[in-house]
């Protein structure tokens, strides 16, 4: 039977087990995917630990990106056979396991990596599906919280190219970082608002890290309308969007960030790679904040 990193409930890192669990089949327009490599994301972190919580099914995985080979295709799918290598964004998680099934996936170059490749389903479509709701155009400027992460990272990319003014909320460390992509870097804290507005008015904020800045946010772009968090829940109370994942979200958006990567027009954060087994001290590594990095999880 096949193996997975199962979550046995909510609570620390050790919650996380690898078990045999069912092989999944693909229903209508889903493909199954022999796993190569899986990303971590903050969201798992924050499943894993409660602070995001929902009825969980029998066996729950983790992992909302996966890179693989084509097992199985599903009826009415067409453009993909058996022996594919693709990568998919997963919008009901799977991702830590052998075997996942997928709705949304691209091809995966020969040229990209699998590490690469599983970097990249679920940053890029944030990123892009973010900035699409928030309407951002060439001329205006963006306050982008959390801009050294895997989201703000591509969203930097993806605004830049469009014309847009990037002001990037990073760390000390990721001040370089932000300058080579095109953005003019701020720190967190006290004295935010005034960095910021040192720099010019801003028309939209893109909160990619949910760090308790949102009041800022509002205060920065005039109020509420054009500030959207991907993780603070603070936002219903200051009349924030919450934005999540939906296959509608950003439609396009993993083609695009494939073409991309492969013709090395588009550049990640930092990744290291760990076996799938030990999908627990990863969470455990990153939690702790001894790892800056990705970490994608491999199999085989």
């Amino acid at each position: 039977m096949p193996h997975a990193v199962v979550m046995t409930g909510y609570g620390p890192p050790d919650v996380l087990k690898w078990a045999e669990v069912a092989l999944p089949r693909p229903g209508e327009g889903r493909i199954r995917i022999r796993v190569r490599a899986a990303g971590v994301g903050p969201t798992d972190l924050d499943i894993r630990a409660g602070r995001l919580r929902f009825p969980l099914p029998t066996d729950p995985v983790l992992g909302y990106e996966v890179a693989g080979v084509v097992d199985a295709v599903g009826p009415g799918v067409s453009g993909t056979r058996v022996g594919d290598e693709v990568a998919a964004v997963l919008f009901e998680r799977g991702g830590y396991a052998e075997y996942a099934v997928a709705s949304i996936w691209t091809h995966k170059p020969e040229s990209v990596s699998w590490a690469d490749a599983a970097a990249l389903p679920s940053s890029v479509e944030a990123a892009a599906g973010v900035l699409r709701q928030l309407r951002v155009e060439s001329g205006e400027t963006l306050l982008l919280l959390g801009g050294g992460g895997s989201v703000g990272v591509i969203a930097t990319q993806l605004a830049v190219a469009r014309g847009v003014k990037v002001i990037s909320a990073v760390g000390a460390r990721d001040d370089q970082f932000a300058v080579e992509l095109g953005a003019s870097p701020v720190r967190y804290g006290p004295g935010l608002v005034d960095a910021v507005r040192a720099l010019g008015t801003v028309d939209a904020v893109f909160d990619a890290a949910g760090k308790g800045a949102l009041a800022d946010a509002v205060e920065l772009a005039g109020g509420p309308r054009r500030v959207i968090t991907l993780s603070d829940h603070a936002a219903p109370g200051l009349g924030v969007v919450l934005s999540v994942p939906t296959a509608d979200r950003a439609p396009g958006a993993l083609d695009e960030g494939m073409a991309m990567l492969a013709a090395g027009r588009l550049r990640m954060k930092g990744r290291r790679t760990m076996p799938m087994r030990e999908a627990a001290e990863a969470h455990r590594l990153l939690e702790s904040g001894e790892v800056r990095e990705r970490i994608i999880l491999t199999v085989g």
